[in-house]
């Protein structure tokens, strides 16, 4: 750049695309977003270098720290297009929160990242709000994030997300699958939708098949499309943590990515092999249009979406019945899914014809 004198003017960092100010601006709105967040342990302000918790406050004697990061994947294409943010804050402390309960962590605080390649602060801040929400239904603190205005890596409108969080547990209440043992029983944590994950799968549906994502729900008059594929990842949190500080949960199994399928023997001890029966419970509406849209095989759909299923619980055989009342109680839908059994470590899904529009009965196995 030069002046008419030909002087070069001075370059600032504006002139590259990125605004310090509407930064700062950003930190400024989400402060009362991140106090509204606050817990034992944790009641820092935002603005400085880093978090700081202190498990001590929070009630622990002897903890042992978990971690876990995430993102929300390509759902937030769908979020972008459609202005949908409101949710996918939700979905990021979520798909990490969840993470910690597996192992019997409570989580403790949270932290954001979030990428641009032009800051919108009307966006962020509703994104940053869901972010409070998800971290609120989780019992987590949100003590910090980051904040990065990219030009050049990013389009103008796009934006990405990562999570952290970290939790504690004490010593000897570990969830490392070694309580997990023949004759235990599955219980299934009923989903609020697809939740984080094949969404890219999802996308290429409606791409395909020319879904009207504003419009009415083929399977649902009452909803939206975009609403019912946008519906934020449960968060199973405060419903575990009464029973996991009780000891009378074996293990848990957040079924993401990888679906029943490949979830579930990650929390097996070897020797055990996990009997999924999917005629035990009802294929959601929204999940029966996805494999109906794509003429999905059962063993396919098992290890891409949740199936209808966001958390698999396994429980001794004596106290099922009671712990599935409980956790109704705390506002779950609960299935009783399936067993474990002495066999190779894996998992088995199956169903008779008709079940997930199988033409015939049907069988998929993977060995952990």
């Amino acid at each position: 750049m030069s002046d008419e004198t030909g002087q070069e003017s001075p370059y600032s960092y504006a002139d590259a695309g990125v605004s310090i100010e509407a930064g700062n601006a950003l930190v400024r709105a989400i402060g009362p977003l991140a106090r509204a967040t606050r817990r034992p342990g944790a009641d820092a302000d935002l603005g400085g270098f880093g978090g700081v918790f202190d498990p001590r406050a929070a009630g622990f004697k002897d903890p042992l720290l978990v971690a876990a990061n995430d993102g929300v994947g390509t759902k937030l294409k769908l979020a972008i297009q459609h202005n949908h943010h409101d949710g996918v804050g939700i979905d990021l402390v979520a798909m990490c929160a969840n993470d910690l309960i597996v192992q019997g962590a409570e989580p403790l605080f949270f932290l954001d990242y979030y990428a641009s390649g032009k800051l919108d602060n009307a966006v962020a801040e509703r994104v940053v709000a869901s972010i409070a929400e998800g971290c609120k239904q989780a019992g987590c603190a949100l003590i910090g994030g980051e904040t990065a205005e990219m030009p050049g890596m990013y389009a103008d409108d796009d934006y990405d997300l990562a999570g952290f969080c970290v939790g504690a547990v004490e010593r000897d209440a570990l969830l490392d699958g070694s309580q997990v043992s023949a004759g235990d029983v599955i219980l299934g944590l009923a989903s609020s939708g697809v939740h984080s994950n094949g969404y890219s799968l999802v996308r290429k549906l409606a791409a395909d098949k020319g879904w009207q994502l504003d419009g009415p729900a083929p399977f649902d008059q009452d909803r939206s499309m975009i609403d019912a594929l946008m519906a934020p990842t449960r968060i199973y949190v405060k419903s575990l943590l009464p029973l996991l500080r009780d000891k009378r949960i074996h293990g848990l199994a957040h079924i993401t990515g990888g679906g029943l399928l490949e979830n579930i023997p990650r929390v097996l001890p070897k020797g055990c092999h996990a009997t999924v029966d999917a005629d035990r419970w009802d294929q959601p509406r929204l999940m029966a249009f996805l494999q109906a849209q794509g003429a999905i095989e059962p063993e396919e759909f098992a290890r891409t979406f949740n199936c209808g299923v966001g958390m698999a619980v396994i429980v001794a055989a004596d106290e099922f019945e009671a712990i599935a009342a409980e956790l109704r109680d705390a506002g779950e839908t609960v299935f009783a899914i399936g067993k474990v059994e002495s066999g190779d470590k894996g998992c088995t899904v199956r169903g008779s014809a008709g079940t997930w529009s199988a033409k015939a009965d049907w069988s998929a196995r993977h060995h952990g």
